[in-house]
């Protein structure tokens, strides 16, 4: 993994959002969304050395150039979006402690990742944002606030394992997760209800969803056909 500092951030213990494309598509839109909605400016990169798919241009193939952002706003750091995650575990893992080595130079004391979460349930339009932290406390802290938790699970790829270096190096973090029954389509409404989750978490607005949810309706209508 290549890093690339573009300038430097202005930003003063600063909230984290960390999260990458997974089923559903829901930790890029998201992040893309916040990004778009607030208009972030970029201030680092991360380049992938080694490809993790071709595509085939219809008898030739291009190499793609994999890469993720980070960008920043006030008292906001974002990282991810973008298509696809690593491939390999030690480009995982050096994106993972990147992430915690930015946190911890610009003083960040939160870190937020999100994704999407399979669930048989019948969702009817409705799905649900289900959370987990990074300790007991905080937990009770997020049933207090009414927040409904995850079950046991093995949580694998970035928008889980961040969790994990956050807690090994002090930093506190929580991943929401939201409900989704095919995880092979872009899930808007889990994005939704993922953004709302995080802005009562946030105290802060993260932008108009209305698009989001035209973007639902699109794709729920071109499966009703």
């Amino acid at each position: 993994m290549e890093y690339t500092q573009t300038k430097e951030p202005d930003v003063e213990k600063p909230i984290v959002i960390a999260a990458m494309q997974d089923m559903g598509n829901v930790g890029s839109i998201v992040i893309n969304f916040i990004n778009e909605s607030l208009h972030t400016t970029q201030f680092r990169i991360a380049k992938s050395q080694f490809p993790t798919y071709v595509v085939d241009k219809g008898g030739y193939i291009d190499v793609p150039i994999e890469n993720w952002e980070y960008r920043f706003t006030d008292r906001l750091i974002l990282f991810g979006g973008g298509t696809g995650q690593p491939q390999n575990n030690q480009e995982l893992n050096s994106l993972c402690q990147d992430v915690i080595d930015i946190s911890k130079k610009y003083s960040a004391k939160f870190i937020y990742t999100l994704g999407g979460f399979h669930t048989n349930r019948n969702l009817n339009k409705n799905s649900r944002t289900l959370v987990t932290t990074t300790s007991k406390e905080l937990t009770k802290q997020m049933y207090d606030m009414g927040m409904e938790t995850t079950q046991k699970s093995i949580i694998t790829g970035f928008n889980g394992l961040i969790l994990g270096f956050a807690k090994q190096n002090g930093i506190q973090g929580i991943g929401m997760y939201g409900e989704l029954n095919d995880p092979k389509i872009p899930q808007y409404r889990a994005a939704i209800s993922i953004i709302k989750t995080l802005e009562k978490l946030t105290y802060r607005k993260l932008g108009d969803t209305s698009r989001l949810e035209m973007m639902a309706q699109e794709v729920e209508k071109s499966f009703e056909n």
